[in-house]
């Protein structure tokens, strides 16, 4: 899970402390971030756009297992799968909150990757962290976030929008964070029941990050606006 010998105690800088030393490297980017991380809440103006919000929540043990789950991955996935529902309604995503409920097993090193994942998440498709929370937890870690994004009014894309004859059309490919998942778990029942045995992962580099890392699909977005779609 965390191979970091250092272990520095969360309860060493307090709630705030925790969140400054967390967030102090990310940048705002974005105009309609007008306040960011820092004070009570968020501040946000979008103008003539319309906003779009998501929040997904994960849970260790249901939605990610840290025996093979490294922590920069799962924050980078955590930010992306807020973003594809963003991307989903065809809108921009700009800004997300993060909020943590961590238990005590938890040293600030193991936080600290969490968030190189979201940092790397954010740097590469341009959003701003603008606030969030942090809490104890006594069931492991606990990943809430939400993303905002904006559309113009036309542009928004509902789930019922759909008429019949329309053409449906994926993006990616289907069943591959499936299938790298059962991989991933074949291999950790091998290894339970006999340590000595390393995983067998070669070849499958691509299938495993489409579980690991997945990618949220901006670039459709702007295709489509593109061809006028």
């Amino acid at each position: 899970m965390f191979e970091n010998k250092e272990r520095t105690s969360l309860e060493e800088l307090g709630e705030f402390g925790l969140i400054k030393h967390l967030t102090d490297n990310f940048k705002i980017r974005h105009e309609s971030s007008i306040k960011g991380v820092g004070d009570d809440a968020a501040v946000l103006d979008f103008k003539d756009k319309q906003a779009l919000i998501s929040t997904d929540l994960l849970l260790e043990g249901v939605h990610f297992d840290l025996s093979y789950v490294p922590l920069i991955h799962l924050g980078y996935k955590a930010v992306q799968v807020n973003l594809s529902d963003i991307y989903a309604m065809n809108g921009i995503a700009t800004q997300i909150t993060v909020s943590l409920g961590v238990s005590s097993k938890f040293p600030l090193e193991a936080i600290e990757e969490i968030y190189k994942g979201i940092e790397l998440a954010c740097n590469k498709f341009n959003i701003d962290l603008i606030g969030g929370d942090t809490s104890s937890s006594k069931q492991g870690l606990v990943i809430s976030i939400t993303s905002i994004g904006y559309a113009a009014k036309e542009d928004v894309t509902y789930r019922n929008g759909a008429q019949e004859s329309d053409l449906l059309c994926v993006s990616g490919d289907l069943g591959g964070a499936y299938v790298g998942l059962q991989i991933l778990e074949r291999e950790k029942q091998v290894f339970l029941e006999n340590p000595q045995i390393q995983p067998d992962l070669e070849g499958k580099d691509y299938i495993i990050e489409r579980q690991l890392k997945p990618e949220g699909r901006r670039d459709i977005v702007d295709l489509l606006a593109q061809i006028k779609v």
